[in-house]
C-alpha cells in the first residue's frame, strides 16, 4: 500500500497558484467580486475555473479574517459586548 504524503502545512498565501494577498480588505473584496463575476459568466476554460476558484477561496478567507479582526477590536473597545449599530 503506497504512503500518502501528509497535507502541506503552508498557508494558502504561500502557494504560487494563488498569488499574493491584497493590500487591504477593500482590495480583496473588489478582486473577489470580479472573480465571482468571471466564474458566473461561464466563459472561463476548465483549468482557469479551478485557478480562479482557488484564488477566490484564499480571498474569502482573507476578507473573513480582516472582518473578524475588526470585530475583535470592537469587542475590546466595547468591553467585550457588541452593540447594535444604528445609523444616524
Amino acid at each position: 500500500m503506497p504512503k500518502v504524503p501528509p497535507p502541506s502545512s503552508s498557508s494558502p498565501a504561500a502557494t504560487p497558484d494563488t498569488g499574493p494577498l491584497p493590500a487591504s480588505y477593500e482590495a480583496g473584496l473588489q478582486e473577489l467580486e470580479q472573480l465571482v463575476a468571471e466564474l458566473e459568466s461561464g466563459q472561463l476554460p476548465l483549468d482557469q475555473l479551478l485557478v480562479s476558484y482557488q484564488r477566490g477561496a484564499v480571498l474569502l478567507a482573507f476578507c473573513r479574517d480582516k472582518l473578524q479582526a475588526v470585530e475583535d477590536q470592537i469587542k475590546v473597545l466595547d468591553s467585550g459586548s457588541l452593540k447594535v449599530w444604528t445609523p444616524e
